[in-house]
């Protein structure tokens, strides 16, 4: 297993995925429900590669010198994402509550 190009896979794909989610709200806020569903689809296609190319790295074996701290390293590396994608996804929230006039 080459841990350098599962991962890259797993960086490619998801990133295109992340970026085709963030488009569909871009798309849905203009009215283009149409292309949001598009791209949300799309999205969701280039996730599922990233998530195999994932499952594929813990079928495998882990190099030797790969240590607790790599994973707690990639659990770290995960909320710090996750922190980033949960902003754009409130300001976009935000943005949206803005212009339906904050309605209660």
């Amino acid at each position: 297993m080459d841990l350098t190009l599962s991962c890259m896979q797993i960086i490619t794909n998801v990133g295109a995925a992340k970026s085709m989610f963030i488009m569909a709200i871009d798309e849905a806020k203009n009215g283009n429900i149409t292309e949001a569903k598009n791209l949300i689809a799309e999205g969701e296609k280039s996730y599922i590669e990233g998530h195999h190319a994932h499952l594929e790295m813990f079928n495998g074996e882990f190099p030797k010198d790969f240590s607790q701290e790599h994973l707690l390293l990639i659990h770290a590396e995960d909320q710090l994402m996750a922190a980033d994608n949960f902003k754009v996804i409130a300001n976009q929230f935000i943005d949206l509550y803005e212009r339906m006039g904050a309605v209660k």
